[in-house]
């Protein structure tokens, strides 16, 4: 028995829908940071899902994804060194916090 698209699609939906709430509507740039992996992991999720769905013997979806992982794994990286570096500074993490360090 063949599991449908649809049940791929709506848990990443509700997955980038859940990181959109947390990233515009947190103040904390960690959360707001967790709220864009959830993102990019329901991105990934639909890559795969699709690929899968419209070529069922290619692997380029697949591969895709890890790339995406991977540049998603070097993207959090240099966001917590920069998130770091602003908390020395400023002792919090907040987004107004940091907006008050342009002038």
């Amino acid at each position: 028995m063949e599991i449908k698209l649809l049940y791929y699609l709506v848990p990443s939906l509700i997955m980038f829908c859940c990181g959109l709430y947390g990233f515009l509507t947190r103040k904390n740039m960690i959360a707001m940071l967790i709220s864009l992996e959830l993102m990019l992991n329901a991105v990934d999720i639909n890559f795969t899902v699709i690929n899968r769905y419209i070529f069922p013997d290619s692997k380029e979806g697949m591969i895709f994804t890890l790339f995406a992982i991977a540049i998603a794994a070097a993207e959090t990286a240099l966001a917590i060194a920069i998130i770091i570096n602003l908390y020395r500074v400023t002792k919090k993490v907040e987004t107004d916090e940091a907006s008050q360090l342009k002038g």
